[in-house]
């Protein structure tokens, strides 16, 4: 089965989630960059996230070199803006039409994941989620315990396939 770990990262927390799930089981891994993206500095920077994941606004990615279509296995990560994914993802859900797929989910947030999982899988209706898991501040608080805990997850659901 090809495999893959699609992510979007505004600070790194997801980023070094999704480099260790997509090392551990040998995925490909996919990026999600948007064409200009939001100073990640002063309270601004919240104000204008909440608005975004609220709105679910969509922003321009910057071109994907992956055929999405390809792949049979799709681990998805974000962080958690307002209880929700970010726009990043908003944008990657909507202009790929994501069906038949296997997925796990992944979010990295501050204290609160809300039901960005229930979103996500509302999204991804028409797949079947293998498991979520979520990881609070992973760079900043228990960083190691966190990459173990994201290597065990992916591999046990690659396990079960």
């Amino acid at each position: 089965m090809k495999t893959i770990v699609i992510f979007y990262s505004f600070e790194g927390n997801t980023k070094l989630i999704a480099e260790n799930i997509a090392k551990t089981i040998g995925a490909d891994l996919l990026e999600l960059k948007p064409k200009r993206e939001m100073k990640s500095k002063g309270f601004m920077k919240y104000v204008w996230g909440v608005k975004a994941a609220i709105m679910k606004a969509k922003t321009e990615l910057l071109p994907i070199d992956k055929d999405i279509r390809g792949y049979d296995v799709l681990f998805i990560g974000t962080p958690v803006w307002a209880g929700t994914y970010a726009p990043p993802v908003n944008t990657f859900f909507s202009e790929h039409s994501l069906s038949n797929k296997k997925v796990g989910l992944f979010c990295c947030h501050r204290g609160l994941k809300g039901k960005i999982f229930d979103k996500m899988k509302e999204a991804l209706k028409n797949n079947q989620i293998l498991g979520e898991i979520d990881f609070r501040n992973p760079i900043k608080r228990e960083t190691e315990k966190n990459i173990q805990k994201a290597k065990g997850w992916a591999e046990n659901i690659i396990k079960t396939l």
